[in-house]
């Protein structure tokens, strides 16, 4: 039995969440700028933010694969989140405002992979499609780039603050939403301590460090795309309708590819990721006209999407559901921190130096990731692999 209102909680949820995030990732950097800040400080506060994640995450997953109070713990993350945006509002020293922001949005960031793993979980048990409701987040962000964006055109980097701070409070309200305080695990109790050797099997240490290079491949995307584009020309409107039209292929792959790509392998879902990474990633670095953009734009369902998919198919298969949270906390802490982190400092260098130029360096670690996927793909054909957790059916997660 299904659950009444399930899927529409944990969508709604996820809607909220993504109308912050959707602000945070394009436009701090702009804040930042209009707050004097150089183009290396710019990095090192975005990375900052990445770096804590990527600690914050596995913290708090620990604590979430052994609690059965989740949705505490992501009110206690999403609570803390606002009161740090909310610290930005005076004019600090240039140290201060770096600390803070890295503060603020690490926090934020480290609500992603909790938030996955407990919806994730709650898809498989209750038989909601997990795609679905990721795509109203995915929506949510269109609509935090468009509108985000028409304000900061009109008054300015503090208007993006503003949205994020009015946005975290209605996160708070929506986690009072989320179905029960407690949420059963699937499958075996939780072990009575936790042992990071028992995922780090060679799937999985190939999947996250293909997944890894491959996200993390978009660190001068999402840390200077939006003031490259605005140094080419183009008005900050458009650059927020660029943001949007790539969340709208990434929310067409989420509702198709469970019945386009459902015979598609984790590895070869991954791989598709680095393939169009390389080509996208070459081809933004020649600052190329707006139409090229929009439809370069499009690319990201696979870049982002594609590889995120891949990723959540190979611990729905063979990842314990004990240790669902930590597998995507790990994935999160390198895609998303770790190896993001480094891209973005790099990428601040990159953009000082060369502008959008800075986009080349990225095919680098976007073609290190589909190598990565390429022996995922052998790892797992292998009748010696003995990985496999649980058979899922593929419409429980997607």
């Amino acid at each position: 039995m299904r659950p009444p209102g399930n899927f529409a909680r944990y969508a709604a949820h996820y809607g909220v969440f993504y109308l912050v995030f959707g602000a945070i990732l394009p436009y701090i950097p702009v804040w930042l700028e209009e707050r004097s800040l150089s183009p290396e400080a710019i990095g090192i506060a975005v990375a900052g933010g990445m770096i804590g994640r990527s600690i914050l995450s596995p913290l708090g997953a620990s604590v979430l694969d052994r609690s059965s109070r989740r949705k505490r713990l992501l009110t206690i993350f999403a609570f803390a989140s606002l009161g740090v945006f909310a610290l930005l509002f005076p004019g600090w020293p240039a140290v201060i405002t770096i600390a803070l922001t890295a503060l603020a949005t690490a926090l934020n960031g480290a609500q992603i992979p909790l938030l996955d793993a407990v919806a994730i979980r709650a898809a498989m048990r209750t038989g909601f499609g997990f795609g679905p409701v990721r795509a109203f987040g995915s929506a949510a962000f269109v609509i935090a780039n468009v509108g985000a964006g028409a304000l900061v055109a009109q008054f300015g980097g503090e208007a993006a603050l503003v949205w994020i701070v009015a946005g975290s409070m209605l996160v708070l309200v929506s986690l009072q939403g989320l179905p029960g305080a407690t949420m059963e695990n699937r499958g075996a109790s939780p072990p009575a301590r936790w042992r990071i050797r028992e995922l780090m099997t060679p799937g999985f240490i190939l999947a996250v460090l293909s997944v890894a290079l491959i996200q993390g491949a978009h660190g001068f995307q999402y840390s200077f795309s939006t003031l490259a584009w605005r140094a080419q020309g183009i008005p900050t409107g458009t650059v927020g309708l660029l943001w949007g039209w790539a969340v709208v292929a990434e929310i067409v792959f989420l509702f198709v590819n469970a019945r386009l790509l459902v015979r598609w392998s984790p590895a070869a879902l991954i791989a598709s990721g680095a393939a169009f990474s390389v080509v996208r990633w070459a081809i933004f670095a020649t600052a190329p006209p707006v139409w090229v953009l929009f439809a370069l734009q499009t690319t990201h369902a696979f870049t982002f999407t594609a590889t995120y998919i891949g990723f959540i198919r190979y611990c729905a298969d063979r990842v314990p559901d004990h240790y669902a949270a930590s597998a995507q906390a790990i994935n999160s802490a390198l895609s998303g921190g770790v190896v993001l982190a480094g891209a973005t400092v790099v990428s601040g260098l990159l953009y000082e130096r060369y502008g959008a130029g800075g986009y080349a360096a990225m095919i680098v670690p976007a073609a290190l990731g589909g190598l990565l996927a390429a022996f995922l793909w052998r790892t797992l054909r292998s009748p010696n692999a003995g990985e496999s957790h649980r058979t899922v059916r593929q419409g429980d997660v997607e």
